[in-house]
């Protein structure tokens, strides 16, 4: 069995993870929290969810059913070649799906973060043993809640044509980060009170090690877009080793190392090939690269909306009129560099309320509007168009119409602090 060194674990990133080829497909993953109708604050188990979805037969599109550690259900699409198909395919498993939920009184949240029910988590696979005794002794109590309470929208979309194309999306796509956690935010409300934030699944998100969940892309890193998340990865906390390659045995959680000083020799035993591929599924950046772009940074919107985050992002990164329009509208907001952390917390604690990161928004929402009829995508134009005049045009996200957010205080939940010049977030880890 061959073990890995240092320029294996360059070589696999840059083979596999940045994949080049012609783009144009796009993918979806959907997580949705459950609800018991009846009984909003009871947990809905897996073990009643696999029996429902087991007896209505497989989505007939094709998506794949998983399950999240706290019971969250997620429909991952197959790629399909632009927005329209997958919007197609994936709305018909949507409703496939959700006519089962609701023969039993069940049905999909309308938000990212379980507002009352605490996080319990479900799996008890080893994978997430080990993420939860992890986070545990690392005295992050965000890990718990990230694992269990909060559902996302990530979108699937090509890596390149060739490599500077690939350079010029992973640096657009950073970039249009901040706007796409704004315009999306949907999880105000946690533990029965608002919390001050539009996106508190962020939050949770960005309070929980920083090593693994800050974006790739930073002020200062290196325009190679594989050589830094190889450097990323190789920085990051191993979670968990399992005790034979592949995963067979006991599992050791949190081994005390990064997976360079694995590399160098320091880990129980040699890493392998699966090894670096379950140290890579542990991280959870804004933008992660797996052979295409996975958009992480979106919270599940109320599912009438779910399609407009991927029309606007698949029209931003893959139409060259709309594209043009986002370099330069994202280049001013970010000052022709990199997000900065502080613009990422503005975007995730105000949403389109802020002035900049709003127009911003906008314009990429009035570019997705042009471009989607000339990719075949008239119907997800006019969904686009109605969810900017709902919400973005007036300067507002789905949060709002939850609860009004509050002032930030002294008192909510997450605080932002500043460490050594960079803002960061930190989880107190009270309760209401």
């Amino acid at each position: 069995m061959a073990y890995m060194t240092t320029e294996d674990v360059h070589e696999y990133i840059n083979g596999v993870c940045f994949k080049t080829g012609p783009p144009g497909k796009v993918g979806a993953e959907t997580e949705w929290l459950v609800t018991d109708l009846a009984s909003p604050t009871a947990p809905v188990t897996i073990e009643r969810l696999s029996a429902l979805l087991e007896a209505c037969g497989p989505p007939p599109a094709g998506s794949r059913i998983t399950f999240e550690p706290g019971g969250q259900i997620e429909l991952s699409s197959v790629a399909l070649p632009g927005p329209a198909r997958t919007h197609e395919a994936l709305e018909t498993d949507l409703r496939h799906v959700g006519k089962a939920l609701a023969e039993d009184g069940l049905a999909l949240a309308e938000t990212a973060l379980d507002p009352v029910r605490p996080p319990v988590r479900q799996l008890r696979l080893p994978r997430y043993t080990a993420m939860e005794r992890f986070f545990t002794e690392h005295r992050q109590p965000s890990g718990r809640t990230m694992m269990c309470s909060t559902a996302s929208l990530q979108v699937c979309l090509d890596t390149g044509a060739d490599l500077d194309d690939s350079r010029e999306r992973w640096s657009l796509l950073h970039r249009l980060g901040p706007v796409l956690v704004a315009s999306f935010a949907n999880s105000t409300v946690w533990r029965g009170r608002p919390t001050g934030w539009k996106s508190t699944r962020w939050a949770i998100w960005a309070a929980t090690d920083s090593g693994r969940t800050r974006p790739v892309l930073e002020p200062g890193t290196g325009p190679d877009p594989a050589t830094a998340w190889a450097e990323y990865a190789l920085a990051a906390r191993v979670m968990a080793v399992p005790e034979f390659p592949g995963g067979g045995g006991s599992w050791i959680a949190d081994p005390g190392i990064t997976l360079a000083e694995w590399v160098e020799g320091r880990g129980p035993r040699p890493v392998t090939t699966a090894d670096l591929e379950f140290h890579l599924s542990t991280l959870f950046p804004p933008l992660r690269p797996r052979g295409w772009w996975e958009l992480r940074m979106i919270d599940a919107v109320p599912p009438r909306w779910w399609p407009v985050p991927m029309a606007l992002a698949a029209a931003l990164a893959d139409e060259p009129r709309a594209r043009a329009v986002a370099e330069e509208v994202t280049a001013r907001l970010c000052g022709d560099t990199t997000p900065s952390p502080g613009l990422w917390l503005r975007s995730a604690r105000l949403g389109p309320a802020d002035p900049e990161i709003a127009a911003c928004a906008r314009a990429c929402f009035d570019a997705a509007v042009d471009a989607l009829p000339r990719m075949g995508a008239a119907g997800l134009a006019g969904l686009v168009d109605a969810y900017a005049e709902r919400y973005v045009r007036r300067g507002l996200c789905p949060a709002d119409s939850v609860v009004p957010a509050p002032r930030p205080t002294e008192d909510t939940v997450f605080v932002a602090t500043d460490l050594g010049g960079r803002e960061r977030v930190e989880d107190r880890g009270g309760t209401p």
